[in-house]
């Protein structure tokens, strides 16, 4: 599935704040300060997406996992539903330029899922796809991590649509566009291949502490 309509007038302008490297402070921050460079704090988690917000029921979502893993998977709600589950307080940081503190998330642990699907050892990136047909990109080493999550809830209730329900990838370490909304499909590769943002003049990482907001 690719955007039917992405809302192209969005995409121009964050395409120029790229150009512009809108946002870029050249500060040193250390990580024990909380607040990357450049960022400001919001209350709440702002909305953002490319003017589409797929609707879909629990009853239709599935999860698969494929490409270099041992174990490919497809879960359906029923079977997420009955793996491990915790609960993340994050920060979250936005390439946009907010931030948002003490985030509780819910849901199954992303290292619970590398360890059902046994990634192949020259498996090193992610290519996360999601149901609007969004793609982002990101390292193997930067999923596995104590608070990343294939998220159901916040606030401790159910993942709105506008927030990317029912399920929705969780990576606080990283600027918030690599949690991907409305996660449908993660693809193990050994070369990294950019994703919706990445190939439009964003990061391939996009580290808050560093400033990769562009690359």
């Amino acid at each position: 599935m690719e955007f039917d309509r992405p809302d192209s007038k969005l995409v121009t302008t964050k395409q120029q704040w790229a150009r512009d490297g809108r946002g870029l402070t050249g500060a040193h921050v250390e990580p024990a300060q909380r607040l990357p460079p450049g960022q400001r704090l919001v209350d709440g988690l702002p909305v953002l997406d490319l003017g589409q917000q797929p609707v879909v029921p629990t009853a239709d979502w599935r999860l698969g996992v494929s490409g270099l893993v041992g174990q490919p998977l497809s879960w359906d709600w029923e079977t997420f539903s009955a793996q491990p589950q915790t609960h993340v307080t994050a920060d979250i940081h936005c390439v946009t330029t907010w931030s948002s503190f003490d985030n509780v998330f819910s849901g199954v642990p992303l290292r619970h899922l590398l360890d059902l699907v046994k990634p192949a050892p020259q498996a090193r990136f992610v290519l996360v796809r999601s149901f609007d047909g969004y793609t982002t990109n990101l390292p193997l080493a930067a999923l596995d991590g104590p608070d990343v999550l294939l998220a159901h809830s916040w606030s401790h209730a159910p993942l709105t649509t506008e927030h990317g329900g029912p399920v929705r990838l969780v990576v606080p370490r990283l600027y918030f566009w690599k949690s991907a909304k409305w996660l449908r499909h993660l693809t193990f590769l050994d070369e990294d291949q950019a994703g919706f943002w990445e190939a439009r003049g964003y990061h391939m990482n996009g580290d808050p502490w560093t400033e990769e907001r562009y690359g």
